[in-house]
């Protein structure tokens, strides 16, 4: 089951931080179809949260076709994001576990690797534009 967390300083709006946090469950193949969410009760008590903005999160992910409400029962994730195989991941995985030490070595820390990683994601989208 993914369990939540909130990061307070990335001026993202809470129930847009759950809404990636599945998003990113479903990309990596940690969520599968038929996958129950936790409960927003459980959220709430997992990370102190308004139930509202749980509600919220879900609904967003409901219009997006990637989960289901039962009532009754729950939310249960419908569909997966398009996922590389496992193997395929964990390589790349290795790879820049490899990679995140180099530029440790060299003095980066988490926030500019982000940025450096944003930067060069731009660069990329412009370059096939």
């Amino acid at each position: 089951m993914i369990e939540f967390h909130l990061e307070q300083r990335t001026g993202v709006a809470p129930y847009m931080q759950l809404v990636q946090q599945v998003k990113r469950a479903l990309r990596l193949g940690l969520l599968q179809p038929g996958d129950q969410l936790p409960t927003v009760r459980e959220v709430v008590t997992m990370i102190a949260i308004n139930p509202n903005t749980v509600f919220k999160a879900y609904r967003e992910l409901e219009r997006d076709g990637l989960v289901e409400s039962r009532p009754g029962l729950g939310t249960f994730v419908r569909t997966q994001l398009r996922v590389p195989d496992r193997e395929s991941l964990e390589r790349l995985r290795v790879s820049l576990q490899q990679w995140l030490e180099q530029a440790a070595g060299v003095g980066l820390d988490d926030e500019s690797v982000v940025d450096l990683l944003m930067d060069t994601l731009q660069k990329r989208r412009a370059a096939l534009s």
